[in-house]
């Protein structure tokens, strides 16, 4: 569908890019018939989000991709790219090309990404990253005229919290968090507390606020819906937060010796925002 046309084309370039570089390592495959059926089986599943067609996610995307006037940038931590079950692909999907914008990288300096530390110090843009310095997205987006930028950090929280405070750039727009009385649809990966969002979700509820429209956030929650669903009906099981594990005696793993680590446990059990 014409909503997977910029995912279709990554899958393609990033498997033709592999196998490239096996060729170049193992030149006798040039030669193997059975090289280029394993490529051109590859290529196929790329066209189903590279996924098997009996679980492809094609169908619960939309049809045209979503008309936005907010451009998102998605600083995503190098950790995130080797992920199966990622959530950016998706959401990808779902936008125009002209919409969003993927930065792979830990550090990003004024000298490296001009582009985007002209985006950091455009007065339209926001930052979404929660904290006490963050003012409720709700009550900016009255104020923001459209259109906008908004950046989104795309990692676990520990790799978040990391490319946030090491990046001076980052602290250049306005700071804006959700309220947290939202509960993750992505039950198939832990998340640290019970209102965590992943990426997608984040950017879904941020941008129904921006746009003003509630549809743009059950349009784009639609394929992880899907991909949530698949996975447990192939024998994935429900990841309760961390927090949820912890509250109710079923957290199964050793106790961290860091007392860093051990202190934000016992914060999460005495519902301490952290």
């Amino acid at each position: 569908t014409p909503g997977c046309v910029s995912l279709v084309v990554a899958c393609v370039v990033t498997r033709s890019i592999a196998f490239l570089g096996l060729l170049r390592h193992r030149p006798q495959l040039f030669f193997s018939p059975s090289f280029y059926i394993q490529f051109l089986s590859y290529t196929d599943d790329a066209y189903h989000l590279c996924r098997p067609q009996k679980v492809c996610l094609c169908p619960f995307l939309p049809i045209h991709p979503l008309k936005v006037s907010t451009c998102l940038y998605i600083i995503q931590h190098p950790a995130e790219e080797s992920r199966v079950l990622r959530t950016v692909p998706l959401l990808a999907a779902c936008l125009p090309p002209d919409k969003y914008k993927i930065l792979v990288g830990r550090r990003f300096s004024e000298d490296r990404y001009p582009e985007l530390a002209t985006v950091c110090r455009n007065p339209n843009t926001l930052i979404l990253y929660p904290g006490a310095e963050a003012t409720n997205l709700e009550e900016v987006a009255v104020m923001y005229s459209r259109p906008s930028v908004m950046i989104i950090i795309d990692g676990t929280w520990s790799q978040a919290k990391d490319i946030f405070y090491k990046n001076s750039l980052f602290r250049l727009p306005k700071q804006v968090q959700l309220k947290p009385n939202i509960s993750s649809q992505y039950v198939i990966r832990t998340q640290p507390t019970n209102t965590c969002l992943s990426t997608l979700e984040c950017a879904a509820v941020a941008l129904s606020i921006m746009e003003k429209n509630k549809s743009i956030q059950e349009t784009i929650l639609r394929p992880l819906q899907a991909l949530c669903s698949f996975q447990l009906q192939h024998g994935a099981q429900i990841h309760h937060s961390k927090e949820h594990l912890l509250k109710n005696g079923l957290y199964d793993k050793p106790m961290p010796k860091n007392k860093r680590k051990l202190r934000r446990m016992e914060l999460l059990v005495n519902n301490v925002k952290i």
